[in-house]
């Protein structure tokens, strides 16, 4: 959300806030639309108890607040609209100052060295073990990605963990990260690197159904950041994986 944006929002905040009369000259006091019965059935539902004074208080604070809330469902906020981590003071215009911005990671050889006979060996080593293998070219990223493909097709069924399988999309950047690597235009530790994802990430183009029903159609028109991110990186991008609806309810 840019500058202007969140100083329209503190003139929403403060133009809502209804100006409640204490009985001086002559006014009368606004209506509440929220009830001192509602109040007192929501505190239940809390299992919270306070004196009538309080409960009063609470009244009043709440009416003046709702018009804010009100003020705040309107602001149409994209899912794809990242957390605010951090915060950044500087105006839109103002240029940081010159430095490194990133670091490149180094990944030791690879125990093994070589490819194995089985490549199915390799399914449940890390990726300090498989890049090396990528990038000296002993593995290349499609032999893996096949791999992995093969696998997730043979146990899905009995493990449920697969909502979409990418396979066209996979093989098609598996090869491409064996030509860039073959070209010398390594870009990293998780080049050529198969991957998946939880279905909670949005996928440009690609079935995104949030683990629940009425988004079981759900089709993104971008990338979420992660996403972006691996595959800028080199992943391979081959699967969607299943979770709770929602993101709730995992086991």
């Amino acid at each position: 959300m840019d500058r202007r944006t969140w100083l329209q929002l503190l003139g929403v905040l403060s133009a809502a806030r209804p100006a409640f009369a204490q009985g001086r000259g002559g006014q009368a006091q606004q209506p509440m639309r929220i009830t001192r019965e509602q109040v007192s059935a929501a505190l239940v539902l809390l299992g919270l108890e306070f004196q009538d004074p309080e409960i009063d208080m609470m009244q009043r604070r709440v009416n003046q607040a709702l018009g804010a809330y009100e003020g705040l469902r309107k602001i149409d906020v994209p899912y794809g609209t990242e957390p605010a981590f951090f915060f950044l003071p500087g105006n839109p215009d103002r240029v940081p100052a010159k430095g490194p911005v990133h670091f490149t990671p180094t990944i030791a050889r690879s125990r093994k060295g070589r490819a194995p006979r089985d490549l199915e060996d390799l399914a449940f080593e890390p990726v300090t073990e498989l890049a090396p293998l990528v990038r000296s070219r002993a593995v290349s990223s499609t032999a893996l990605t096949k791999m992995y493909l093969e696998r997730m097709k043979r146990y899905s069924p009995k493990l449920l963990c697969l909502v979409t399988l990418t396979e066209d999309l996979a093989l098609e950047r598996a090869a491409q990260a064996d030509r860039e690597i073959r070209a010398g235009h390594y870009k990293g530790p998780l080049h050529g690197i198969p991957f998946g994802v939880k279905d909670l990430f949005d996928t440009k183009g690609i079935l995104t159904t949030w683990g629940a029903e009425p988004f079981q159609n759900r089709i993104p028109d971008t990338d979420a950041t992660v996403v972006e991110r691996l595959q800028k990186a080199g992943g391979v991008l081959m699967a969607k994986l299943s979770m709770g609806a929602l993101a709730q309810g995992d086991l």
